[in-house]
């Protein structure tokens, strides 16, 4: 029988009493350091002339990216710790799954092309600034805003049309897969589509960029150490952005394949939460206090306040 339900319920939500507001208050300040940390470097990177660089804007626009990607989440997840109820409507539900698909895509994109930034800087030195252009810098970013949104925007339209047979989804948010798994009719088309969607937005990515970094190391292996000490110093906060996102990425994949309902609640919870909370909030602690050209800038920032305050 097909419901095709106008509302679906988000049943990993416990009762917690009093103890939801604690929650709320601990979620509330981790969306507060989000925003201020991505903003801050956004800000920097916009206001330093110097910074006014490839592999800064990069840097920018994956700050940017966080944002759009906790907005999907966070005011909604908030709202639902306070509530008794835990209804999300059909269009609200589908909003929220491109959303945060395509931030997981737009994310993996940019690693991608700050890796061929890299790549071009450190293998072909005298050639980086007639390649890396302005505007190269600007088709990168927009084929890495492009790109995911169009291969997600297919999957969820299929999604977005089977006939549904019930409206519970045990997750704390909108995911395509447990949709999908609602639907009455045949869903080979829409998992054919999910292994094509996970194939173009994130396996190609994700192999683009150990390519690059296999080059990379290939070429400091054959220079001198003082060589190799600079570049990999300043690939480290790339690499450690990237393994970052790939576990995340990971967790998030392999919970959509998996039966949440047999698991413990606590592990689908934290590993439901864990991409859309560690790289926001990795991304601009690695990139703020370990590239010393945007942690000289902020910390003089402060400084400058810090001295007007007094004064």
């Amino acid at each position: 029988m097909f419901l095709n339900p106008v509302y679906f319920q988000l049943t990993l939500f416990a009762d917690y009493g009093s103890l939801r507001y604690l929650f709320f208050s601990l979620c509330l300040l981790v969306y507060m350091t989000i925003i201020s940390a991505n903003v801050v470097i956004i800000l920097t990177v916009c206001q330093e002339k110097s910074l006014h660089q490839p592999m800064y804007i990069f840097i920018s626009f994956l700050s940017l990216n966080s944002l759009y990607g906790t907005a999907g989440f966070f005011p909604r997840f908030l709202m639902d710790i306070l509530s008794d109820t835990h209804f999300i409507s059909r269009a609200s539900c589908f909003i929220q799954i491109y959303v945060i698909y395509t931030y997981i895509g737009h994310e993996l994109t940019l690693l991608s092309v700050m890796a061929y930034d890299r790549l071009v800087a450190i293998c072909q030195p005298l050639h980086y600034h007639s390649k890396m252009n302005f505007r190269m810098v600007r088709n990168l970013i927009i084929f890495a805003v492009v790109y995911p949104a169009v291969v997600v925007v297919f999957c969820v339209f299929l999604a977005s049309w089977l006939p549904l047979c019930g409206n519970k989804l045990h997750r704390l948010f909108c995911t395509n897969w447990p949709v999908v798994q609602l639907s009455c009719v045949d869903t080979t088309v829409n998992s054919l589509a999910g292994r094509v969607l996970s194939v173009l937005s994130v396996f190609i990515p994700l192999f683009f960029v150990l390519y690059t970094y296999l080059r990379i190391l290939l070429v400091c292996r054959r220079s001198s150490s003082e060589f190799r000490g600079k570049a990999l110093k300043t690939c480290l906060p790339h690499i450690v952005t990237f393994v970052t996102y790939c576990i995340s990425v990971f967790c998030e994949l392999s919970l959509s394949r998996y039966k949440v309902d047999e698991a413990n609640p606590f592990v689908t919870v934290v590993l439901s939460l864990e991409f859309l909370i560690i790289p926001p909030i990795n991304n601009p602690l690695v990139y703020g206090l370990n590239l010393p050209q945007i942690r000289g800038v902020i910390f003089r920032f402060f400084k400058i306040h810090k001295m007007g305050s007094i004064a």
